[in-house]
């Protein structure tokens, strides 16, 4: 392991060169207790530099390592981030959008789960209140993360609790989620073949919209299980938010694995619509024989390298974010970190801990 002086330099363009290399390098080093530099931070990306969901994610590691800070602005190309300790407990409120005037894009459920490893090894609870988006597309949603990733995590030895207290539907949306974090050790999974299927689950929500909307959605889902030999518990949910709304998520979960597909509504789309599309999307992962969908993969990864045995597990699709977040905790630990397979082909990951 590097020395506590010795500041180590990563590139934020590298690989996929977007937001989760920057967190995952700030998670590590406050991990291993080595100051780290991030400069070209979210090269990979159209708008480049800490946005305001960076600034919030920051804090909140400064706050639990009392981390020294060098850059810590908007727009700021890089960043130094030294942590003084190791990770103590926090009980603490974030809010992206107090870091920067209008509306800009932030995901309660991303900015909560970056905290996750580190603050999982902080000695004691911790508890955070995450303001933000809680159903977006292409990102990590309310549901998701409930049934999905914490489920995932309590078999890597992970506890955490959530609950929502206010959706958030789309960008820049404000909704709400706190978050228990418990302290936890890490521990290996050998997920490489998943083994029998234990149960398929959904949930369906609508927010400001007449019930039948989710009536439908939740009639219509049940439909296609049955055409695919499936019995799909479904969980129709009427919320309140700011906004209209609508959501659909489907699971399964294995003896030795678990995956989803999601879809978000749309004005002028219907209901089915919706379902059909978040079916495909599950079906993509459920037909294969792999072991977890490709955004959970990228999810698993970081807790596999701090567990002390080792981890295999086989995902539908490698994906560009999965090999960077393996280069970027190489950079701190001595880590095996093997991914067999090509970008956007099926794969294995394969973690060796440090010895």
């Amino acid at each position: 392991m590097k020395t506590q002086r010795e500041l180590i330099t990563i590139n934020g363009s590298h690989g996929e060169g977007g937001p989760a290399l920057f967190r995952t390098a700030l998670a590590m080093a406050a991990l291993t207790q080595q100051p780290v530099k991030v400069h070209h931070i979210r090269g990979g990306t159209r708008k480049t530099g800490i946005q305001a969901e960076d600034l919030a994610f920051i804090h909140a590691l400064e706050s639990s390592c009392a981390a020294e800070l060098e850059g810590a602005e908007i727009s700021s190309d890089e960043l130094i981030f030294r942590p003084q300790r190791v990770p103590q407990p926090v009980s603490l409120k974030l809010d992206h959008q107090l870091f920067e005037r209008g509306n800009h894009p932030g995901n309660a459920l991303i900015l909560t789960h970056a905290l996750l490893p580190v603050l999982s090894r902080a000695g004691g609870v911790s508890r955070i209140t995450a303001i933000g988006e809680t159903y977006n597309p292409h990102a990590l949603t309310y549901d998701s993360f409930e049934n999905v990733t914490l489920t995932a995590h309590r078999h890597q030895g992970i506890y955490a609790y959530t609950r929502m207290l206010l959706p958030g539907f789309g960008y820049a949306a404000k909704g709400e989620v706190s978050t228990e974090i418990e302290p936890s050790q890490p521990n290996g999974l050998q997920w490489e073949h998943r083994g029998d299927l234990v149960e398929v689950g959904a949930r369906i929500v609508t927010s400001e919209l007449p019930p039948t909307v989710c009536e439908r959605g939740a009639a219509h889902l049940e439909r296609l299980g049955h055409e695919h030999g499936l019995t799909i518990d479904v969980d129709p949910i009427l919320l309140e938010s700011r906004t209209p709304g609508a959501f659909v998520t489907i699971w399964a979960q294995f003896e030795h694995g678990i995956g989803c597909g999601t879809a978000m509504g749309a004005r002028g789309v219907r209901m089915e619509s919706v379902v059909n599309q978040a079916f495909e999307n599950f079906m993509a992962w459920f037909k294969s024989d792999r072991a977890v969908d490709p955004f959970l993969a990228d999810q698993l990864l970081l807790p596999a390298i701090l567990a002390k045995e080792p981890t295999v597990i086989s995902t539908n699709r490698v994906t560009s974010r999965l090999i960077t977040l393996g280069w970027v905790a190489k950079q701190f630990l001595p880590i095996h970190v093997t991914i067999l397979g090509m970008e956007g082909e099926p794969g294995l990951i394969k973690v060796q801990p440090v010895s």
